[in-house]
């Protein structure tokens, strides 16, 4: 799934697409894909944020498109609004003939609109941003002391910091040498303190490899740089101490961690 550094590279592309034109259509092949776009038609897109994982397209009128890209999604600016590759599930066609598209092979990013008053409820849940001044030392180790959860379980939770997902989390914690089935609340003010630190200084890095490289959702490009220590490496030798990577499960979700720098 893409996580914060895709997510903010799509909308760096989206924003460099700038000046935007009018919408005058608004398109799906899936019912499912999109929830109210007529909404959209006839309003200006002025703007492109993002929170979280999610990708907000500001429209004219007080309305915003909330996209989330889910696992293999991602938004693109076609030149010509007439040719959208098959794998298109919803777009708006801009009166200057271009569209901004949803391309997802597997059919399960979303599009919703959304009137401005509805935001603050409609991401109530999410934590603050990782560059935030809101992101703090002390926020984290308030988070932390409120959870029963692992360490690794607790930091993907969304609600601890918005956009950090499975692979980001995994290195964050190794950066900060952190055992990923440490209970978050045992962990000591120093320690999440490293951890505070490690979690801007890892999605900075990645932010930049992604811009450097990237082409699709779901993995690494070929021109990304990012210098994954344990994500997926799981039997290979640690980087940093020559131990052997492990993986287990967690939530559901692969964990990859070194027994010795870890702890």
């Amino acid at each position: 799934m893409p996580e914060l550094p895709e997510v903010e590279c799509v909308a760096e592309r989206l924003r460099a697409a700038a000046p935007w034109a009018r919408i005058v259509r608004a398109g799906q092949f899936r019912p499912s894909t999109m929830q109210d776009g007529r909404m959209a038609v006839g309003r200006r897109i002025d703007g492109v944020e993002r929170r979280g994982k999610n990708l907000l397209l500001r429209l004219s009128g007080g309305w915003f498109a909330r996209v989330h890209l889910r696992m293999t999604g991602d938004l693109l600016v076609l030149a010509d609004a007439r040719l959208r590759p098959e794998t298109v599930r919803a777009w708006f066609e801009l009166e200057d003939g271009r569209a901004v598209a949803l391309d997802d092979p597997r059919a399960l990013g979303r599009i919703s609109l959304h009137k401005e008053q509805e935001e603050a409820e409609l991401f109530r849940s999410l934590g603050p941003e990782p560059f935030s001044p809101e992101f703090t030392p002390e926020a984290l180790e308030a988070s932390a002391r409120a959870t029963e959860r692992a360490a690794k379980i607790w930091l993907m939770d969304q609600r601890t910091v918005a956009g950090l997902g499975n692979i980001y989390a995994a290195e964050a914690l190794f950066e900060a040498g952190i055992d990923p089935r440490r209970p978050a609340r045992r962990l000591s003010r120093a320690r999440l303190g490293r951890l505070h630190g490690a979690v801007r200084e890892v999605l900075s890095l990645a932010i930049e490899s992604v811009r450097a490289g990237y082409a699709r959702p779901g993995g690494f490009a070929e021109g990304e740089f990012y210098p994954v220590a344990v994500y997926g490496r799981e039997g290979e030798p640690c980087r940093r101490c020559g131990g052997t990577v492990k993986r287990i499960r967690q939530g559901g979700r692969s964990t990859y961690y070194c027994p010795k720098c870890q702890k």
